[in-house]
This record gives structure tokens, sequence and C-alpha cells, in this order.
């Protein structure tokens, strides 16, 4: 809850990897509150304020994810608003003359989405294909399996580009003008 709050304030794309892993960590624990506290929650050094809150943070998604039918798969739609959010983001900065350095950012990162579209068997958006090819890397990367230097080529050209659609999203979100630099 603590770093999903900091996240969501300062780095939209790393907020909804980390919500992701949330979603795994809570179907890992069977989807019970009481194991998500005793087993996870116990373990940090939070006062029981902080605690109590986590758990009740813990508590609100366990029941979205039930009613939402999660608990096997997928993502919640408060994540999926956020993906829909940074999807629409984008496309406004394409359909922009005033933003080519994120053109050209995009542009260079095409090839990737389209091969990785062609693999998955799946129609995701440009966008949730990005995100979706950086949370499986950063599963095989905690995994400690080897990456190949393509993917890790791929990886890393996604990663600028989502982050300059992050970048913007945060400017978007604090009512600021922004400027391509």
């Amino acid at each position: 809850m603590y770093i999903a709050q900091e996240l969501r304030k300062n780095n939209i794309a790393e907020y909804l990897l980390y919500m992701w892993q949330v979603e795994d960590m809570i179907r890992a624990y069977g989807c019970s509150l009481s194991r998500i506290r005793r087993e996870y929650v116990d373990q940090f050094d939070y006062d029981d304020e902080q605690k109590e809150e986590l758990v009740d943070w813990y508590g609100n998604l366990v029941t979205m994810m039930n009613g939402e039918g999660r608990r096997e798969g997928g993502h919640l739609q408060i994540n999926q608003i956020v993906l829909q959010s940074m999807a629409e983001l984008h496309e406004q900065l394409l359909a922009s003359s005033r933003f080519p350095f994120y053109s050209a950012e995009y542009y260079r990162v095409l090839p990737f989405i389209v091969e990785l579209r062609n693999k998955g068997g799946k129609d995701y958006g440009e966008i949730e294909t990005c995100m979706n090819a950086l949370y499986g890397t950063m599963l095989l990367r905690l995994q400690k399996k080897t990456i190949s230097p393509e993917t890790d080529h791929a990886i890393k050209e996604m990663t600028t580009f989502i982050g300059m659609l992050s970048d913007y999203y945060k400017k978007d979100k604090e009512g600021l003008k922004f400027e391509e630099e």
C-alpha cells in the first residue's frame, strides 16, 4: 500500500507493474486475507496501526478480486482503468505533432511490439503489450532465468518508451502543460 501510493504519484508504469505483482502475490496466498496477514504483513517492521491499514488494503483487493472473478488470473478493473488511461494518453501524444521524440521512440519500439503480438496470439493494445513484456521479463529476472540479448535489447527499448509515457502521464495528472524536450 505504501509503495503503491508512492509509485502512483511518481511513475504510473512502475505502479501498474507493482499492482500486477500484488495481484499475483494475493493469488499465491490463495486470496486468503488471514494468510496474507500471518505470512506476509506480519513480517514487516510496521506498528500495529500501519499493519492494520495494510491488512485493510489487501482485504479490499481480495474482495475486488473475488467480486471480479480474478482469483485465477487477469487484472482488476482498477488496474485496467490505469492501463486504459495510459493507452489514451499514448494515442493523444502520437496524434500531436508536438511530440516528435515520443513518436520516434514509439516507432523504434513498434517492431518489437508487432513481434510480440504475433507470438502471443492475443490482440493486446500496444501499451498493454509493452507492459506485459516488462512484467514477464521482471518475473524471469526474479526467477533468475536467462534472458537472451535480443530480448534484453527489446526490453530496454520498451522501458525507455514506457518511461517517456509515464513522465507525460505524471505531468498530465499534475495539470502541467508538457512540451517535448
